[in-house]
């Protein structure tokens, strides 16, 4: 690694770390809806500690960056999965067409699944016999091109709905992203803002009771009345990032990446992550670290890899894996299937 390497990282962490404030503040955490929003999407990314922004160029840059899918130069389809914590299923699916001369266009799908739990009250606490679920999932549609040689920008329009046995809540989100490739070679600058749109609020037959609304004038103890729950921000979230190609050849590459991110309902933190390839993209190797700074964090160490073999023409298929370390909460394990064609 030579000086200018060196000098090039060095200022990118010292820019990261002084955008982070000094200064206490009180928790937000658990203060937003939708949260399944903010769980991190793919394997690569997720080796990567999540420092992805300035590097996906992939069918999961409508998470993390819709304007890297600028820089995709084939038809991808991709399904993801992961066992989350407490025994949840976390699931995303993609497909990304590179159209010439106008653009790439995307369709995902993001899902958070459980199995089915009894439902408990004051009076049977042990159980009633009737079960319920719950579910959350989000519907996108992105677009995305290169405004110039070196700059390009993206956008992921997406329905929200969550659902918890008999009542559900709704909204839409935006997603919009840039990525630069500076003057430096092989050095890129990312901004992202994920997850601006409504607030959403609970609604359903869950919600509807019989009110006695005047105990003292002796009417009607059974009058039928709709509780009102709050409105709840969704997990909107500020993503600055940076990578930059420490090498690369026609053989083998190496990306080191840094992201900081500023989230409304968490402290503020920092992802760092590096992606190592040979023999032609045919094996990559990823390790990072995930939510430096973030208050009460059990995330930490992220490692992972990933094979890409093509079978003809174009034509070719991907598979990657991540191991994401939650210290005293279950590890997470995800894995990934992409089709190029």
């Amino acid at each position: 690694m030579n000086r200018r390497t060196l000098v090039i990282l060095a200022a990118l962490a010292c820019m990261a770390v002084t955008a982070l404030p000094l200064s206490a503040q009180i928790s937000k955490t658990g203060t937003t809806a939708a949260k399944f929003l903010a769980i991190p999407v793919g394997p690569r990314a997720v080796a990567m500690g999540g420092a992805f922004s300035a590097v996906t160029d992939d069918a999961s840059a409508m998470y993390w960056n819709p304007s890297g899918l600028a820089f995709a130069t084939q038809n991808e389809a991709i399904v993801s999965h992961s066992e989350w914590i407490a025994d949840l299923n976390f699931n995303y699916g993609g497909v990304i067409l590179p159209i010439p001369e106008f653009g790439t266009l995307g369709v995902n799908i993001t899902s958070l699944t459980m199995g089915e739990m009894e439902r408990t009250t004051e009076t049977s606490p042990d159980g009633t016999g009737e079960f319920f679920n719950a579910s959350s999932v989000a519907i996108g549609l992105s677009y995305a091109r290169n405004l110039t040689d070196w700059f390009a920008v993206g956008v992921n329009f997406k329905y929200i709905n969550e659902t918890i046995w008999n009542s559900s809540a709704s909204g839409f989100a935006v997603d919009f992203g840039t990525i630069f490739e500076t003057p430096f070679d092989g050095l890129k600058f990312a901004a992202v803002m994920s997850n601006f749109g409504d607030k959403m609020q609970l609604s359903g037959d869950d919600l509807l009771v019989q009110k006695d609304i005047s105990p003292q004038a002796g009417n009607n103890p059974n009058i039928n009345a709709n509780l009102s729950t709050d409105r709840f921000d969704i997990p909107l979230n500020l993503r600055i990032g940076f990578s930059y190609e420490v090498l690369k050849s026609a053989s083998q590459a190496l990306i080191v990446a840094l992201d900081a991110t500023y989230p409304n309902d968490n402290s503020e933190n920092l992802s760092i992550g590096a992606e190592y390839s040979a023999f032609n993209d045919l094996i990559s190797l990823r390790a990072g670290y995930r939510g430096i700074g973030m208050q009460d964090s059990e995330e930490s160490f992220t490692v992972g890899g990933g094979i890409r073999y093509g079978i003809v023409g174009n034509l070719g298929v991907k598979v990657d894996y991540a191991f994401q370390d939650f210290g005293r909460l279950k590890d997470v394990h995800q894995f990934a299937l992409g089709i190029l064609f």
